[in-house]
């Protein structure tokens, strides 16, 4: 019995969604959003910032001072664009607003399925589910929160699974031969525990509890699979979605 693939609208969709013209161009009003409302609130919240964005800001601020932020800023953007242009030469086809739409639709739904999803595994890994505290960030205001909420899609996205779960993948592969199986496993757990264990570090960590370690693991597993199969563009949006939607429900 011969079996059909995808339609060709669904299979363009899921390939287009995951190209650098879609998936760089789509997170960038999320860059906007996060830096934005970083900058609007940097007089009344005493520059807190997303600790992710602080570590990859971090050479910049020593080697430029101020001006550090600023040139990465500048820097990052640039790399987006260079990389949406060159394949959007490659494509020769125009962008699609439609095509924006479904991924934020997309992104939207994710963020609710990995909510229930998380929550449900950790409370049967973990009984009782131990509250998931913000550590000093319970007594910021809430634009502070949301805007750290944002910077966690964008950044952590980008130091977790940009930058970290390729890196794990290319060693696996290289390094110690597995395959892309074996890899992708390696790649996606090790990921999961460092990214987990990076939300206790610093003045603005959260106080070590199993629980939400356990929580965040597991998040952290279906955000580094999200961005193997769906790229950065909807994994970065699905995870700050995400967020906002525990700091609404914390909020409650």
């Amino acid at each position: 019995m011969h079996t059909s693939p995808l339609p060709a609208t669904r299979r363009n969709y899921w390939n287009d969604s995951r190209s650098p013209r879609y998936s760089l161009t789509f997170a960038v009003p999320l860059l906007a959003l996060y830096e934005g409302l970083a900058a609007a609130l940097s007089q009344s919240n005493d520059g807190v910032r997303n600790g992710a964005d602080v570590i990859l800001k971090s050479a910049f601020n020593a080697a430029f001072g101020a001006r550090g932020p600023l040139i990465f800023g500048v820097l990052l953007l640039g790399i987006f664009v260079a990389l949406i242009m060159r394949d959007r030469r490659r494509s020769r086809d125009a962008l699609k607003i439609s095509t924006f739409a479904i991924m934020l639709g997309e992104s939207v739904l994710l963020a609710g399925v990995f909510g229930v999803f998380v929550g449900l595994l950790t409370a049967q890994l973990v009984a009782p589910l131990l509250r998931l505290a913000l550590g000093p960030l319970d007594q910021v205001a809430w634009p502070t929160a949301l805007m750290v909420s944002l910077g966690a899609g964008l950044y952590e996205e980008l130091l977790f699974r940009v930058i970290l779960v390729s890196a794990l993948l290319w060693s696996a592969k290289r390094i110690f031969g597995w395959g892309p199986v074996a890899s992708g496993l390696f790649a996606t757990m090790a990921g999961a525990l460092i990214f987990s264990a990076f939300h206790y570090v610093g003045p603005y960590g959260d106080q070590l509890q199993l629980g939400s370690f356990v929580f965040r693991a597991i998040a952290g597993v279906a955000f580094s699979a999200l961005y193997i199969l769906r790229g950065f563009g909807i994994t970065a949006w699905t995870h700050a979605l995400y967020d906002v939607m525990l700091l609404a429900a914390r909020g409650t």
